[in-house]
Formats: structure tokens, C-alpha cells, sequence
């Protein structure tokens, strides 16, 4: 075994991907967890700060700075990924929010959440496995960077 196949990453991407071999599952995967990412984005983005009058997104900056923590430790490259999906994600939230109101986000939002997690379910039936993060929560961390990371490998990137 050489030395990259021993990266905690590609333990957690080897194990993820066990459970996701269906490539119909798969598909589903690559828009809904982006989806079910930005949904908890603008969930967070949605609660005040307290102390301010409405002011609005500083908690999904918090959240995004430690999963980009958690990232940039994991894989430099996909660390890099994820920060560029952060920033396009927030620039879409906040210009959603002033083009909908903060209430509209949320209502959007939640039904985004609630489609996207539908399907995530529906593609497990068709796998006929367990979503992965129903054996470690950590696992809800690593599909959108097995997401990304599966879009370096089309585009001949090391992650």
C-alpha cells in the first residue's frame, strides 16, 4: 500500500464510497449534498446575531471557517475546493436574502433541504445501504468533499 492510500481522507472517501457504488445513487449525491451543504448555509445565515438588529450571516461564516478547518487539515487541495464552494455559496446566500428577505430564504431553504434529502433517501433505497452518517456523523463532513473530490478526479486533479 503506498503512502497516499494511508491519508485519513482516503480511508473516509474508501468507506464513503462503499456505501454509494450505485451510480444512480451517485448521481443523485453529486446535487444533493451540494444542495443539503447550502441549505445548512442559509439555515445558519438566517439567525441573528444577538445583540444587533437582524445582522445576519456571521454564523454560517463561523460554521464555514470550521469546516474549512476540517477540510484545509484533511487535503490542501480540497481544502482550497471547499473554500472557493464556501465563498460562491455565501455570495449566493446573501444575494438571495437581499433579493427574497431573510424569511424567504429560510422558506426556500427548507423546501430545498426537504427535496434534496428526499432523494438522498431514494437513492439509498435503490443502493439498498444505509446512509453513512447514520454510523458516524463525521460522514455528513466528508460527502461534499467526496462530491468535490470527484470532480478533481474528472478534471485529472490530485487531491
Amino acid at each position: 500500500m503506498n503512502a497516499t492510500a494511508q491519508r485519513p481522507l482516503d480511508r473516509w472517501f474508501a468507506s464513503y464510497s462503499g456505501d454509494h457504488r450505485n451510480q444512480t445513487n451517485q448521481r443523485i449525491h453529486v446535487f444533493a449534498v451540494p444542495a443539503i451543504l447550502w441549505t445548512v448555509i442559509a439555515f445558519l445565515w438566517c439567525v441573528p446575531v444577538f445583540g444587533t438588529w437582524m445582522k445576519t450571516g456571521i454564523w454560517a461564516a463561523l460554521a464555514m471557517f470550521g469546516a474549512w478547518m476540517f477540510y484545509y487539515k484533511m487535503s490542501r487541495p480540497l481544502g482550497f475546493g471547499m473554500l472557493a464552494l464556501f465563498v460562491a455559496m455565501a455570495w449566493v446566500t446573501r444575494w438571495l436574502q437581499m433579493l427574497l428577505g431573510t424569511e424567504n430564504l429560510f422558506w426556500l431553504a427548507l423546501a430545498v433541504f426537504v427535496i434534496a434529502w428526499i432523494a438522498q433517501f431514494v437513492g439509498h433505497k435503490i443502493e439498498g445501504r444505509k446512509p453513512s452518517f447514520l454510523t458516524d456523523l463525521t460522514y455528513l463532513l466528508i460527502g461534499p468533499a467526496w462530491v468535490l473530490s470527484k470532480l478533481y478526479r474528472k478534471l485529472g486533479w490530485k487531491y
